[in-house]
């Protein structure tokens, strides 16, 4: 008599082909004209190919294509928290993608917390707790609420990996020649 085998083959998918070595998600309003700026040049400077979204979005509708294309070819994300990071729909719609690429294609994802404190993201206090107020309010019943939800659990979940609080540090700019060494 055969046995019979009652092993289950786990699927992985495959890794898609890398274009970007790091993706760079920020609230632009907060960062874009100060720290992800030198972040994107030191970067690009030690030779790594990075995303940084040159254009400011539309408010509402989708994340635009193009973003969601660059984050699954990249190797890495960063993400810059700020103050107003939450307020946006397209971070925080980011913010769930690289997280989904983290979990199925592995991959790396560092949050800098800026002029933020880690805390205020994983519990979502301060602006966070108010830009939620607004989303809720926004967003009541169907599948935009629970949408919300999910955008809630990524911010716990991204706050807690390990990562760089630039108020820790003096200047606020030694971290991009520590991460990019």
């Amino acid at each position: 008599m055969a046995a019979a085998s009652t092993h289950e083959e786990s699927f992985t998918p495959s890794l898609p082909p890398r274009k970007y070595d790091v993706f760079l998600s920020f609230r632009g309003e907060d960062t874009r004209k100060t720290f992800t700026d030198h972040l994107f040049a030191a970067l690009v400077r030690h030779g790594f190919s990075t995303f940084m979204d040159d254009s400011t979005l539309g408010r509402g509708g989708e994340i635009d294509v193009e973003l969601v294309k660059a984050i699954q070819l990249s190797r890495m994300s960063v993400i810059v928290f700020s103050r107003n990071y939450a307020s946006s729909r397209w971070c925080l719609d980011e913010l769930l993608k690289i997280l989904e690429c983290k979990k199925i294609f592995q991959q790396m994802v560092a949050p800098v917390f800026y002029d933020v404190d880690p805390y205020v993201v994983r519990a979502q206090k301060e602006g966070f707790a108010e830009a939620f107020a607004v989303h809720e309010k926004r967003y009541k019943g169907g599948e935009m609420q629970y949408r919300v939800k999910r955008w809630r659990a990524a911010l716990a979940e991204a706050a807690n990996l390990s990562g760089w609080d630039i108020r820790q540090i003096a200047n606020g700019c030694s971290p991009i020649g520590k991460g990019t060494n």
